[in-house]
């Protein structure tokens, strides 16, 4: 049984959040019995979801490790981050350079509480509450002035949470609008939920937006992702299954069922 982990007092802990909701699916403990609840839900009809969001995690730390070493890159903004857990973005590329610098972004007051007192003796990490959205306020914001220079490449991450940016906030405009902030040599790792089922796609997005109280956007087709990163080039292997993105080995996992996936790749700014 998870513990009931201590929050601010401003979480309505009846109501389910996307990271704590993906905590429960990593084998985390930060998690509410809603959260756990709409949690089993959701595998009653989508049974690959589970092993969807360990995939996932997966190829944030390879894409985290391939950046920061064949590319040089040390400073990276983890847009919707979500709660820690095990191998974070700051801990990969420190094993790098222990002088990297990460910026982790979410508008869930618990992610910023646990995520500080994670974080609360690593200088060169900061955890901000921020709508992924607010460009300005997360690039202006005193931690990442603090952290990140500007006038040098910025790995920009957008893992698993584009799904949660409803239609009418256009996540292809805000992607375009971190491109041009950022310099050459920067990259964008985009990836979200798509089926190329229409039940699927209808029925996840109508679950996820009534559990979540409105705080979801919408499974999408892979064509629409791919649209966000429109005049970028994409490193290879491309915008795939997330799982077979440069893989550590022929024996790593790959998602097996496809009702959905994440999908995306990395895009470089030129």
């Amino acid at each position: 049984m998870a513990r009931e982990l201590w929050s601010p007092a401003e979480i309505d802990t009846t109501v389910p959040s996307v990271a704590r909701m993906y905590d429960f699916f990593l084998g985390g403990s930060d998690n509410y019995e809603s959260d756990r609840e709409a949690c089993e839900l959701l595998l009653k009809q989508v049974p690959s979801t589970k092993t969807l969001a360990v995939n996932n995690r997966r190829f944030l730390r390879r894409v985290v490790r391939v950046l920061a070493k064949e590319y040089g890159i040390r400073q990276f903004i983890d847009h919707g981050s979500g709660l820690p857990t095990q191998d974070n973005v700051h801990q990969v590329a420190q094993a790098v350079d222990p002088d990297a610098s990460v910026v982790y972004v979410d508008n869930d007051p618990i992610v910023l509480a646990h995520g500080r007192a994670l974080l609360d003796e690593n200088d060169r990490t900061a955890v901000i509450q921020a709508d992924m959205r607010d460009t300005d306020g997360i690039f202006g914001h005193e931690e990442t002035r603090r952290l990140i220079d500007f006038s040098r490449p910025v790995a920009a991450l957008f893992v698993s949470v584009l799904h949660c940016i409803p239609d009418e906030d256009d996540p292809g405009a805000l992607i375009r609008r971190v491109a041009e902030r950022l310099v050459p040599g920067s990259f964008l790792v985009v990836c979200q939920l798509v089926s190329d089922r229409p039940e699927i796609r209808a029925f996840v997005t109508d679950f996820m937006a009534e559990a979540t109280d409105g705080h979801w956007g919408r499974v999408r087709e892979e064509h629409e992702v791919a649209g966000f990163l429109d005049g970028l080039e994409i490193l290879d292997p491309g915008l795939v299954e997330v799982s077979t993105w440069r893989p550590d080995s022929d024996l790593a996992p790959v998602q097996q069922t496809d009702e959905w996936v994440e999908w995306g790749g990395v895009a470089r700014i030129g």
